[in-house]
């Protein structure tokens, strides 16, 4: 009894290790369906403030779509915050950020106040968009990756492979070429 109740044990503490944890490390993105050239598909997700926003709405501003796995993990607040600190740069491109994961608004919401998030994070919670773009990872959560799609709606830019602590300053000098 006494050893089935150590197994038990150790298996959840294994269990809660691979929750917690696992997170935190990036997992590789397939190889996007969409590729640069593409027009970016349309679609409508709620975002933190309570508003739908429509990419195709945006037509006439750059876009950054940047996926990430979950809100409050070490890389994703890291990117986060890159983004954040960056944002007056990319806004002075005509260009919009929006991060967007599969968490729910409500668990946005809290990730943006915590960090002083100055831009919009989407809830795909029904994970369609994800799938579209970034697909899933074996725990269902999206892929990082991003998009950086133009004025006219087309995909420019994907970086499926993404350095958390320099990406905004790499998205940045990208947005800078499309002059």
């Amino acid at each position: 009894m006494v050893n089935n109740m150590s197994n038990l044990k150790k298996s959840f503490i294994g269990l809660l290790w691979l929750w917690v944890f696992l997170p935190f490390f990036s997992c590789k993105a397939q190889d996007p369906q969409l590729k640069v050239g593409d027009v970016a598909p349309d679609f409508k997700l709620m975002g933190d403030d309570g508003k739908v926003v429509q990419l195709s709405s945006l037509k006439g501003k750059t876009v950054v779509l940047y996926f990430y796995p979950k809100d409050q993990t070490p890389g994703c607040t890291k990117e986060a915050c890159g983004m954040r600190d960056n944002l007056g740069a990319i806004q002075a491109e005509n260009t919009l950020v929006f991060g967007i994961s599969v968490d729910k608004v409500s668990s946005h919401q809290n990730f943006k106040e915590k960090q002083k998030l100055n831009f919009t994070l989407l809830s795909d919670s029904t994970k369609v968009v994800s799938k579209q773009y970034s697909g899933l990872n074996i725990f269902g959560m999206s892929n990082r990756v991003t998009y950086i799609i133009d004025k006219n709606g087309v995909i420019q830019k994907i970086y499926p492979k993404v350095d958390v602590g320099q990406h905004a300053e790499d998205v940045l000098a990208f947005i800078r070429t499309l002059k």
